[in-house]
């Protein structure tokens, strides 16, 4: 009789430790090891055979992205595309080829987006830009995917940039890079 009462005691001991080691971890992932969103930016550009007349251009633009993950866990995304715009119309995309941001690692690869005039329509707005030698270019992607933690928690996260960027003409040269 009094075997099984320390029986029962040890089991309700064991069962209540499982417990409070369970509640434990869920509030250690919870809080301190919070999914957030990653960070993409543009890193650095150069600009390659850049063709400039009185009211178009046209340029090759050798852009580094990089994928900032801060999570703990690794963050895979989807294919996605860059878009660079001249005054809110596109004039130049380019695609971001699925991969994987390791956990707590910033991932860096070259992406070549060909920017071309072909598509604006006010014309005189353009021409006075180029005729300063600068061309402002905004750009925006969005990656999509998924953060996997312990490979156990897999969660949707995006990450989005807005970029703006001055194309000094005459230099060949990028001013005033700035990400949001």
């Amino acid at each position: 009789m009094q075997r099984r009462r320390r029986n029962k005691k040890c089991l309700a001991y064991i069962v209540a430790g499982m417990i409070a080691q369970t509640i434990i971890i869920v509030l250690f992932v919870l809080f301190v090891m919070r999914i957030r969103n990653p960070k993409v930016r543009i890193g650095a550009v150069s600009v390659e055979s850049p063709s400039v007349s009185n009211s178009s251009f046209s340029m090759k633009l050798n852009t580094q992205i990089t994928v900032k993950n801060s999570n703990f866990g690794h963050f895979k995304f989807d294919n996605s595309a860059i878009k660079f715009a001249y005054k809110g119309t596109e004039v130049g995309e380019a695609t971001i080829i699925k991969a994987r941001a390791k956990a707590r690692a910033t991932k860096r690869f070259n992406v070549t987006v060909t920017v071309s005039s072909k598509k604006i329509s006010t014309k005189s707005v353009l021409a006075s830009d180029i005729n300063s030698g600068k061309i402002t270019f905004t750009s925006y992607a969005k990656l999509s995917g998924k953060v996997h933690l312990f490979k156990i928690f897999k969660k949707k996260k995006s990450a989005e940039m807005n970029c703006s960027m001055v194309v000094n003409t005459k230099t060949k040269a990028i001013e005033a890079l700035t990400c949001k």
